[in-house]
């Protein structure tokens, strides 16, 4: 994972695992590795993971269990509204974005509708 400088670490690590979870990359339910493994994985300081997943625990997508570690929420209605609520955040970018390079709205939909996704 590449980190922006201009963003706190934290806050990235926050807002890709909840991408993660959302799209289901990281299943409901299913145990996350520790602290220590996810700090790893990602190349960062263990404590700036741990503060990343204090954050996730307090927007209730995952949980901890004192023994067995921390799991992601099987609130499939709280992941569907961080779900709802990423998709709108991306579709109003989308759209600013359009309207910066002289796109209306219905243009940029129609754009958007042409291009059909393509990556």
């Amino acid at each position: 994972m590449e980190f922006d400088n201009n963003i706190p670490i934290y806050i990235q690590l926050v807002q890709q695992l909840k991408i993660d979870i959302i799209s289901g990359k990281i299943k409901s339910g299913e145990r996350l590795p520790s602290v220590r493994d996810l700090a790893l994985q990602t190349k960062v300081n263990p404590n700036t993971m741990q503060k990343a997943l204090t954050e996730l625990e307090d927007l209730k997508l995952i949980y901890t269990e004192r023994t067995n570690g921390k799991f992601v929420t099987e609130d499939k209605a709280l992941i569907l509204k961080y779900k709802e609520e990423y998709a709108d955040e991306l579709s109003k970018k989308y759209f600013a974005n359009m309207q910066n390079i002289g796109f209306d709205k219905e243009e940029a939909i129609k754009y958007l509708s042409q291009s059909g996704g393509k990556k």
